[in-house]
């Protein structure tokens, strides 16, 4: 048995990229074309996306199975294909959902839910096979590459599918999410063909113990419990705002569809730079601790929602959205990246050979918490619009948001200072700049 090359990392990371790729058009854009062109309410798609991140609880079990052996390509090629067919069911239900609703929403909900279980089967198998098969060295380098190419799957497809939507028609619509989901399968299997064969990771599944057992194991541990927690907090305050910024571009600055999915573009760009900047200073130059990156991240965010808010109170504050949008994705970018490096280095901690149930109960808290703060900012935007404007309603929730993201800092100074997560025991970009 031999570990990830660094082609191979990259190659796996290529299948994060298709993941991103799918996603942030039934997330962003689906979502801006059913509350500005449908003018339905904001609470719709937050419960419909609050569906799929809901079915991807199931990734704890997704990550049992990896632990216990067995063929992790099938899992990751058949979850990508449900996952491109739900993201063209999810089209598909929107537009039926325009002349008929009751049919257009079932076709909806049927289209969610195979995104969630395309996300977590898929996603949950990759990073198991992640933290098996590479190198301790390295794990923190593949964890920071893969995740960029994904947030750069998400930022170049919400920029051209952007572009291209515009002027838009329900037929444009199909046929681009129909292009991408058919990109993302055939670029998956390109990827991820071979790999675990060519590196002796293949293995008859064995039998150990229920499930209910592993994953009371896990819990069990103080520092994967802890972790979960704050985990919880940190994305709820994240994914708020992913469901009301398009809409909030929309109808507080006008701006067209297609101009506020190049918005989500930029914001993703933004993420893209800042995990780069934490991948490179924090594991590779050794500049300032995980934790450190994490406060910033998040206190950086908190501000930039307050300039989100500030925009929609004062005349031409549609000036500040492409810049205050840019710095948010830059902070998320830092906090994000500095909270995967910690998810690797305490992923092989605690019992062996739980990595991958460890990343499916973290990926389930951050699942669950990308629903619930999905849902909760879209049915606050729709209940404060009962009693103000639409630019004091969205400013409203970005304010809370940035709370959170507040509360978020000091729980990180706590949790954090008991030094379970150290860049000293991360060096795999050092390793990796140093042309190992």
């Amino acid at each position: 048995m031999t570990h990830l090359s660094w082609v191979s990392i990259v190659r796996l990371g290529l299948v994060q990229l298709c993941l991103g790729a799918i996603v942030v058009l039934t997330t962003s854009t689906l979502n801006r074309l059913m509350v500005v062109e449908a003018a339905l309410p904001a609470l719709l798609p937050g419960l419909l996306v609050a569906l799929h991140y809901g079915v991807q609880i199931t990734r704890p079990n997704w990550g049992f199975r990896s632990d216990s052996g067995g063929d992790r390509t099938r899992f990751i090629v058949l979850g990508m294909m449900a996952l491109a067919l739900g993201g063209f069911l999810a089209a598909l239900g929107f537009v039926v959902m325009v002349g008929a609703y009751w049919p257009g929403l079932a076709i909806s909900v049927v289209a969610y839910a195979l995104i969630g279980v395309g996300v977590g089967a898929s996603g949950t198998s990759l990073l198991a096979l992640l933290a098996q098969a590479t190198h301790p060295r390295r794990r923190g380098a593949a964890a920071t590459i893969t995740w960029l190419m994904m947030i750069f799957g998400i930022a170049v497809t919400a920029t051209v599918v952007g572009k291209l939507l515009d002027p838009y028609s329900p037929a444009r619509l199909l046929e681009l999410v129909a292009a991408v989901g058919l990109i993302a399968v055939v670029l998956t299997v390109a990827a991820i063909w071979g790999i675990e064969r060519r590196h002796g990771f293949v293995s008859a599944p064995e039998a150990k113990q229920p499930f209910r057992e592993g994953i009371a194991e896990i819990w069990a541990e103080p520092r994967a419990r802890h972790f979960t927690l704050f985990i919880f907090l940190s994305m709820t305050a994240y994914f708020m705002q992913e469901l009301i910024l398009e809409p909030y571009a929309g109808l507080a600055f006008g701006f067209t569809p297609g101009q506020s999915t190049q918005l989500s573009g930029a914001q993703n760009g933004g993420v893209f730079v800042g995990m780069l900047v934490v991948g490179i200073a924090a594991t590779g130059l050794r500049i300032g601790s995980l934790r450190a990156w994490v406060m910033l991240g998040c206190a950086g965010s908190a501000v930039a929602l307050v300039v989100l808010a500030f925009a929609g109170q004062v005349v031409g504050g549609g000036a500040l959205i492409l810049p205050a949008t840019m710095a948010l994705g830059l902070f998320n970018g830092m906090f994000a990246v500095a909270a995967i490096g910690s998810m690797m280095a305490l992923a092989g901690e605690g019992r062996g050979a739980r990595e991958g149930t460890r990343m499916g109960l973290w990926g389930a808290s951050q699942a669950l918490a990308a629903g619930f703060g999905g849902l909760i900012g879209a049915g606050a935007v729709d209940l404060a619009r009962q009693f103000t404007d639409a630019a004091s309603a969205f400013g409203f929730v970005f304010v809370l948001e940035a709370g959170l993201f507040a509360a978020a800092v000091v729980m990180a100074a706590r949790i954090m200072d008991i030094r379970i997560i150290d860049t000293q025991r991360q060096p795999g970009l050092g390793h990796m700049v140093a042309g190992e």
